[in-house]
């Protein structure tokens, strides 16, 4: 039995700027990709599939986790292309599983995936991190995005907070805030007038957390089946802020949320991309006990820090420093691991942009240099522990 976590890092493809020759040479086994040329909802192809596989193989690591095979909006909404596009989902596991991966992640959070109001917030070290602020946001949501009935999500204490922040705001400054939180859209890389995320919003008008949640179930309950036959796991993402955001309900947030799921589609095959930043960006989320409780469950790690504070804003912090225990975190994952007699595939996340990478073009979060100092941190916290339990209980190596 192997009693380190298997240790990857994620790799957006042949267009990346981190090269995989750079993650091999970060001590990771394997990496976590997708196929993100196939449009959502297309099938992904055997040969598309074999392609990707070969160039991660001739690099000398192995793939194993998809990170994501995603979920369209229409089956979000349970409207349009929602019959075909479940029926190509199950043909893609079927194919990913015969390629021989193993874990498919996913997430359900509507329109948007993840948000940050700063995408390069100076640390005092001089290095770069995702940030989140509250008000701020509150301010694009009110003044640039002007998103109808928004005022009716804020109090009136945060409003007249978000008008003197949006008022200090210079048009460089303005700028900056609507790119960056335009990131999380599908397809961002083009222009969005606030008429074009309008109207992407409304399609969820009429959908409340109840409805979404209720679609997630039914979405989980046709393809797990396939999934467990098949030997894959699918592994959601919790939303990531853990709240709801522009009027758009979010049910994958809290522990509550989480066990409800696990009882709507009790197999082995339904779990979680356990994310410790997303989860842990909520004081009310205890997630050692959130991963005793759902151990079973846990197919695939994400581990990052961050420091919030009362005001609902936070940043990622130095991967053990920040809010969460990330010692008490990797010691539980362990003793998950004996438990379940297997190696859980996980990879440091977001990590800060630092040194040489400053004068980089990288994906937010992504570049090479802050990911390999939070894989180095990780990874001697797991040595230490390992080597203690052995010592402890006179285990030879």
């Amino acid at each position: 039995m192997n009693w380190l976590m298997h240790q990857t890092m994620r790799w957006f493809g042949p267009h990346d700027t981190v090269k995989l020759s750079d993650i091999r040479q970060a001590g990771c086994s394997g990496v976590v990709t997708a196929l993100h040329h196939i449009p959502v909802g297309e099938v992904w192809t055997p040969d598309e599939i074999a392609k990707r596989k070969k160039l991660i193989e001739e690099a000398g690591m192995s793939w194993t986790v998809i990170e994501s095979l995603p979920v369209s909006e229409d089956i979000k909404t349970k409207s349009g292309d929602y019959f075909r596009h479940i029926g190509n989902y199950k043909e893609s596991l079927r194919n990913v599983a015969a390629a021989g991966l193993k874990v498919v992640t996913y997430n359900f959070m509507p329109v948007l995936d993840w948000l940050r109001t700063d995408t390069a917030y100076e640390l005092p070290s001089g290095a770069k991190a995702l940030y989140f602020n509250r008000l701020e946001f509150i301010a694009f949501d009110l003044f640039l995005l002007q998103r109808p009935g928004a005022e009716k999500d804020y109090s009136k204490k945060e409003i007249t907070a978000a008008k003197k922040v949006f008022a200090d705001m210079d048009e460089a400054k303005r700028a900056a805030l609507y790119r960056n939180l335009l990131m999380g859209l599908p397809g961002s890389d083009e222009s969005f007038t606030p008429g074009k995320v309008i109207s992407l919003l409304n399609t969820y008008k009429g959908i409340d957390a109840n409805t979404l949640k209720k679609n997630l179930i039914e979405f989980l309950r046709a393809v797990v089946p396939v999934a467990e036959a098949c030997g894959l796991s699918m592994a959601i993402h919790p939303d990531d802020p853990p709240y709801p955001l522009l009027g758009l309900p979010r049910v994958m947030s809290t522990e509550a949320d989480a066990a409800e799921l696990i009882d709507a589609v009790p197999s082995k095959a339904n779990g979680f991309c356990f994310c410790t930043g997303s989860f842990g960006a909520r004081a009310d989320n205890n997630l050692v006990q959130m991963l005793r409780r759902f151990g079973d469950h846990v197919h695939f790690l994400h581990l990052r820090n961050t420091k919030r504070d009362a005001a609902g804003n936070f940043f990622e912090a130095d991967h053990l420093g920040g809010d969460t225990d990330m010692y008490a975190i990797i010691k539980e994952v362990l003793q998950i691991q004996q438990r379940r007699q297997l190696s859980i595939p996980m990879r440091p996340d977001h990590g800060h942009q630092m040194l040489d990478d400053l004068q980089k073009n990288a994906y937010p979060g992504y570049s090479a240099i802050g990911r390999l100092k939070g894989l180095a941190e990780l990874r001697g916290v797991e040595y230490g522990i390992v080597q203690s339990i052995k010592s402890l209980y006179h285990i030879g190596t």
